[in-house]
């Protein structure tokens, strides 16, 4: 206590085992909290089995064989001496003589400590002899010279410097391009990532805060935050595109080719952060979104299907409030209230007891009772019924595939349910709240809170029930503590990768989790990048990143780098269709100038415009498949309205070493702004300036649920607009950029707890649908030897 150390002292019963002991040292290795750990047991306990479980950098009596190798090895960068071994060095050398070439009669001193003894007086130039001597009266002498205590203090000024920012030492995994450029999978599996344990150690991830999911994906601990938060934040870059075809345009490779031309190529740390790829899109139409050629995260497939679960725990909680719903409104329908409420606060051992979810309950109706028995009849029915409205139940169950036979359903139809029979429908599992929460929060403590918040629904007196009102916003907290961990990856060339949330940008808000943001801002450095992608076109992803992320992250972006293509700026020009599955028309094969040059015109403008709306540089990148004149074409037009353009090509990674230059050029982060007026006015403001109508037109129910809305006080959150991502308008069909439209509002839903509005614009659904000819026909496993083909 003197020196400023919190001492625990764990005893343990004098017959303890072995195993005992190893286990108790086991969870003292694993508790971030404990620093050092000395072993005041027994000499028949201290077993070679029991030293060696210790954590070397935890063992500040320096007597596991790893500590002790290093000592006799002359490697004292690393763990610790016995502390008596240092303090007698210590008083030694406090003499006015040189030590060098003086003879020193070791006496007694057997085992680690005469070892220790014996190789540090030999390091200082002396000569050992030894000899064996019973006497005790020494031997204790000597230990209070408290070397144990200096010992503690030396790790503990360790540990601290340990806690500061760690410089990188990334080492790159070299590439070895062919042509013609094999299949994406192909190149993928051609390349052995590296440990992820040894990628987070070059990028100065703590053992402690790592928590592997096998060899190539881990967990980084939110521990990590608090570690670095004195640390500068990096640069912070935008990924958008123009409005793609239906084949994708190539952000995702962009964004990963941006980070491997920065680390591998200039030696700047950098930080790829992208969302995880939902089952939907790589079994129906688009594939995977591991990003292609030479730009990929590795491994491909382990990207691209379940990784560590996070889209499924976010099915079971969701699915678990559309579980509860049912059985609640089930449960009020057969039940008194003195049924219920017994049922609800259940007779334990006698005794009644509220839970702390049922007393934060009782506190919003206004009841500050916590005494079950104290409530009166009218209060035990408020408390006991939410009195759910069935025909404005807003919550739906999800499940992870595009399945559009689930987009209306009817349950409650077995005899058990008693005529509980209601219309409701599935959403696809990234359009889900909770998904929106993970990608949003900023804390384990943010997201349970607004897991809490969550409006499930109605009840027939017009007040909104909440998750908490459930009673499952606790049990939801639970399912999703894991998945509020991003997970590390890596590219093709080693650098590491954020991989966290994936809400679609049509159907929700397209972008990344902030907390992967935050801490790879923090792990970059000052002078490091980190890429993060927005879904779909700049008018989708990119506008919500600004109007919804920065407004939760309070980030800010230094620039954007906008994405397009010669295929998409031909089809905005003028070209004709572009379908999934299908051939190209001829006039995306051969070369045509005046296509190119009117998509450059129309929606390439338009999108740079919409960026300049939040005082952001833009940076276009052409994404090349074919090399042709209309590069060059697309450069001379680039340059009449933009100030800076590069080319990428993702069969040749050094391309994108221009697009680093080109990023140099901004240093200074922009502030946007996030203006307070009504619901209908901020919709109104995104479809003028973003999307280009002339105006919007509410359904009679739009209309109803933002009046309802602005009651509940909801009117200050920001705007979500479901909308079809192949369009500025609400029309898909309609390339370019569209005006004299105007945009019909269908719908209007509140996610509360995610923290905004979304306006469902037109046809837009939230579950998607497959197509003819699905991704999953090219989609096969060799079980010989387990590997997969047809993933893209």
């Amino acid at each position: 206590a003197q020196i400023g150390l919190n001492i625990t002292q764990i005893c343990l019963a004098k017959e303890c085992s072995e195993d005992e002991i190893v286990e108790e040292v086991l969870k003292l290795n694993e508790d971030p909290r404990v620093h050092g750990v000395y072993l005041h047991l027994p000499p028949a306990s201290l077993t070679s089995r029991v030293l060696n479980t210790l954590k070397p950098e935890k063992d500040v009596d320096g007597i596991s064989d790893l500590n002790m190798g290093r000592l006799v090895r002359g490697d004292l960068s690393k763990g610790f001496v016995p502390p008596i071994a240092n303090a007698v060095l210590d008083l030694l050398e406090k003499h006015d003589t040189s030590l060098e070439g003086k003879t020193v009669l070791l006496v007694g001193g057997e085992g680690s400590l005469g070892v220790a003894l014996q190789c540090l007086i030999e390091r200082r130039g002396m000569v050992v002899f030894k000899s064996h001597w019973s006497s005790k009266s020494l031997q204790r002498q000597v230990c209070l010279c408290g070397g144990t205590g200096v010992n503690v203090v030396h790790n503990c000024s360790r540990w601290f410097q340990e806690q500061q920012y760690r410089p990188w030492h990334l080492r790159s995994l070299k590439l070895q391009p062919l042509t013609p450029v094999p299949s994406d999978i192909e190149i993928s599996r051609a390349q052995t990532p590296k440990p992820v344990d040894q990628l987070a150690a070059e990028i100065g991830v703590l053992p402690e805060e790592l928590e592997a999911y096998g060899r190539s994906k881990a967990k980084v601990q939110l521990s990590l935050l608090d570690r670095l938060h004195t640390q500068p934040d990096g640069k912070y870059v935008l990924v958008a595109g123009i409005t793609p075809t239906p084949l994708g345009e190539g952000k995702s490779t962009v964004t990963i080719g941006l980070v491997q031309a920065l680390s591998a190529h200039l030696k700047l740390n950098s930080f790829a952060c992208l969302r995880q790829p939902s089952q939907g899109p790589t079994f129906g139409v688009k594939g995977g979104a591991a990003g292609g050629g030479y730009a990929q995260v590795i491994p491909m497939e382990e990207f691209n299907l379940h990784l560590t679960g996070d889209i499924h725990a976010i099915t079971a909680a969701n699915n678990l409030v559309a579980a509860a719903i049912d059985a609640r409104m089930l449960h009020e329908a057969t039940q008194s209230d003195k049924a219920l409420f017994n049922r609800l606060v259940p007779s334990v051992n006698g005794v009644r007891r509220f839970s702390p979810i049922q007393i934060s309950r009782l506190n919003r109706l206004g009841i500050n009772k916590t005494d079950p028995a104290s409530l009166t009849p009218q209060e035990v029915s408020t408390f006991v019924r939410l009195d759910l409205d069935p025909s404005k139940i807003t919550w739906q169950r999800v499940v992870d595939t595009n399945d559009r036979f689930l987009r209306k359903i009817t349950v409650g139809q077995a005899s058990t349910e008693k005529g509980m029979i209601r219309e409701t429908g599935f959403d696809i599992a990234v359009a889900s709240e909770i998904m929106a929460i993970l990608a949003l929060a900023d804390s384990l403590e943010d997201m349970k809170n607004r897991l809490a918040r969550m409006v499930v629904g109605t009840s027939r007196s017009g007040q909104p029930i909440t998750a908490e009102d459930l009673g499952v916003s606790g049990a939801l907290a639970v399912l999703m503590k894991d998945a509020i961990k991003p997970t590390m990856m890596q590219t093709l060339e080693g650098t590491p990768v954020f991989v966290h949330a994936g809400p679609f940008a049509n159907i929700a808000h397209g972008n990344s989790s902030v907390l992967a943001d935050k801490l790879a801002l923090k792990l970059v450095g000052r002078n490091g990048f980190v890429v993060t992608e927005a879904g779909f076109g700049a008018d989708i992803g990119m506008e919500k990143f600004f109007n919804i992320k920065c407004r939760a992250s309070g980030l800010r972006p230094n620039v954007v780098v906008l994405v397009a293509t010669v295929r998409a700026l031909k089809m905005h020009g003028g070209g004709p269709n572009v379908s999934a599955g299908a051939p190209l028309p001829r006039e995306y094969i051969d070369e045509n100038l005046s296509l190119v040059a009117g998509g450059c015109r129309s929606n390439l403008r338009k999108q740079i415009q919409i960026a300049h709306l939040f005082g952001v540089p833009v940076v276009v990148a052409l994404n090349v498949f074919n090399p042709t004149i209309e590069v060059k074409l697309f450069n001379l037009l680039s340059v009449a309205f933009i100030n800076l353009y590069c080319i990428f090509s993702k069969s040749n990674f050094l391309d994108s070493v221009p697009l680093t230059g080109a990023l140099m050029c901004f240093h200074l982060s922009v502030s946007p702004s996030f203006p307070q007026m009504p619901i209908v006015e901020k919709i109104r403001t995104i479809a003028q300036k973003v999307y280009g109508a002339d105006d919007i037109e509410l359904s009679p129910e739009a209309e109803a649920k933002i009046d309802y809305y602005n009651q509940q006080g909801y009117g200050s959150l920001p705007i979500c607009m479901a909308k079809t991502h192949l369009s500025l308008s609400h029309m898909p069909d309609k390339k370019g950029a569209p005006t004299g439209f105007t945009l019909p509002i269908r719908d209007v839903r509140a996610s509360i707890g995610a923290g905004f509005i979304f306006p469902l614009v037109g046809t837009m659904s939230t579950m998607p649908g497959l197509p003819t000819r699905p991704c999953f026909y090219d989609i096969d496993l060799d079980p010989v030897t387990e590997e997969i083909t047809g993933l893209f």
